[in-house]
């Protein structure tokens, strides 16, 4: 089932500033949460991309409430805190974004198994030039089997994240 999502020309104004900030609140939140400290040895390489999956998600459903400085920000702010190349995420981030824009018409107002199919793909394609990137910068070769399995859960978890989102954004924006 699709959330119900309106093109950016169709977009209620929103007066709220609780709803104008959701994009940029749950996408710092997820952020976080991929740098939160947890005793499992290895964890900080394999965590899933929760931060591509907001931004995914408003990119879709909001592009306007969720601007590129700010994901270009966060990026770099979730590579400081995170130990990653500086730039990494921003670029991933960055241009994740523009490819969900470039088709977003495709995906607005679709069931969810084809915005999963998308995701899958922007995962992949994100996945690849973050572990490129990440060699290119630290001089380093690639580690595939980790970064394999951080696709796949980020792919598996999304299902649970994009519920979530879709609910929080409903709640507090009224669409769908």
């Amino acid at each position: 089932m699709a959330l119900g999502a309106l093109d950016s020309q169709a977009a209620p104004r929103l007066d709220n500033a609780a709803a104008r900030l959701l994009p940029i609140a749950t996408t710092t939140a997820a952020a976080l949460f991929m740098l939160l400290p947890v005793r499992i040895p290895g964890y900080a390489a394999l965590v899933p991309a929760f931060t591509l999956m907001a931004a995914y998600h408003w990119t879709i459903y909001r592009p306007d409430l969720l601007p590129p400085l700010f994901l270009f920000l966060l990026g770099a702010a979730q590579d400081l805190l995170g130990g990653a190349p500086l730039g990494s995420s921003s670029l991933v981030l960055l241009l994740a974004r523009a490819g969900v824009l470039k088709y977003r018409r495709q995906f607005v107002n679709r069931r969810f198994p084809f915005i999963w199919a998308g995701f899958t793909t922007v995962t992949g394609g994100a996945t690849v030039l973050f572990c490129l990137s990440y060699c290119f910068l630290d001089a380093a070769l690639p580690e595939f089997r980790g970064t394999l399995f951080r696709a796949v859960l980020t792919i598996s978890l999304f299902p649970v994240a994009s519920f979530l989102l879709g609910r929080t954004q409903r709640a507090l924006m009224g669409a769908g």
